[in-house]
């Protein structure tokens, strides 16, 4: 693994307690926040804010792993380096979409998430692409 991915490892790594935390915290609004409790939207947004940034972070750790393998200039294995941790800006669309507890429906934040899914796509695309590309090794066995 290069440096470099190593160090978007270590930040990815880091933040990760912060989405442990968000599970806790929505239970207790759940639990002792009646105005959360009673708006739906919000509810959902946040539920799924939070569901997304986990499966996101597992997704950007193990693609991680990839880069280093895919045949790609250097500039586009940095692309793909980025681009599928910075789709973090789909779940965090989410929660600040309705960050008024009298949020009845997403204000403009909520087209964060696009930019987010865009970025997501074009980083595993372009990954997906390199790993593809690559030069088959001289000791693998021909099938």
């Amino acid at each position: 693994m290069s440096r470099e991915s190593r160090l978007t490892a270590g930040i990815l790594l880091i933040l990760l307690p912060a989405v442990v935390y968000g599970e806790p915290s929505i239970l207790s609004l759940l639990i002792g926040d009646p105005d959360y409790a009673q708006n739906e939207l919000r509810q959902d947004l946040w539920r799924a804010g939070h569901a997304h940034a986990g499966v996101l972070l597992v997704l950007s750790l193990v693609t991680l792993r990839y880069v280093g393998g895919a045949n790609l200039p250097e500039w586009l294995k940095s692309f793909a380096r980025h681009s599928i941790p910075a789709a973090i800006l789909l779940p965090a669309a989410f929660f600040l979409a309705v960050l008024s507890p009298d949020a009845t429906e997403p204000n403009a934040m909520i087209y964060l998430a696009f930019v987010g899914a865009v970025s997501m796509a074009s980083g595993v695309l372009v990954l997906g692409i390199g790993l593809i590309r690559r030069p088959r090794n001289q000791t693998e066995e021909v099938r």
